[in-house]
């Protein structure tokens, strides 16, 4: 799999490229054919956060992950990580789809030995599947209330009515520590 590896905020070194290919040639071994679209990988630097995202193309889905810590090493770690993850997650529900169809074998490798190449077809409608819904009543309330019933109930969002509008809106941590206010237009 080629990556094009580029820097911001960073010179980016032969060490660091040749760290990024030795991690990144870890995902490999997932699969049968190595795929032919090119990867992004973007390594960044602000406020001493060292961020990694890589960005890469399978048939039918894209795969992106990202990792922020104050080592560049150790983001690169853990972005290989979390596509490792995600790549076993993709290949579980291929798998699963076509075992239920014609136990088709998919272009991912199994158990780590190469299997025969079938020509697998995607359907354009991925299913999407919700395993949870969630119903509660809104009381109505202004955004900095909203911001503290967030916080209580430890999630990164809140949805709510907004006492001023009466319109539905939500409120987000965003990655620097502040908060976002969705409202419809």
């Amino acid at each position: 799999m080629l990556f094009s590896i580029r820097g911001q905020h960073i010179e980016v070194t032969e060490a660091l490229k040749d760290y990024v290919d030795k991690k990144l040639s870890r995902l490999d071994k997932y699969f049968d054919a190595p795929p032919t679209s090119e990867g992004y990988v973007t390594l960044s630097v602000v406020r001493g956060l060292h961020t990694v995202e890589v960005t890469f193309q399978l048939p039918g889905v894209v795969l992106r992950a990202e990792d922020r810590s104050e080592d560049m090493y150790a983001s690169i770690d853990a972005v290989v990580d979390k596509l490792e993850r995600q790549i076993r997650k993709h290949k579980t529900k291929l798998n699963r789809k076509f075992r239920q169809v014609d136990s088709l074998k998919t272009l991912f490798v199994e158990d780590g030995t190469a299997t025969s190449s079938v020509a697998v077809e995607q359907d354009t409608d991925d299913e999407l599947e919700v395993v949870r819904t969630k119903r509660f009543t809104m009381k109505p309330m202004d955004v900095e209330e909203a911001i503290l019933q967030m916080n209580m109930v430890g999630h990164d969002f809140f949805v709510f009515t907004n006492i001023e509008s009466q319109e539905v809106n939500v409120v987000y941590k965003r990655d620097d520590g502040k908060y976002g206010l969705i409202e419809r237009d």
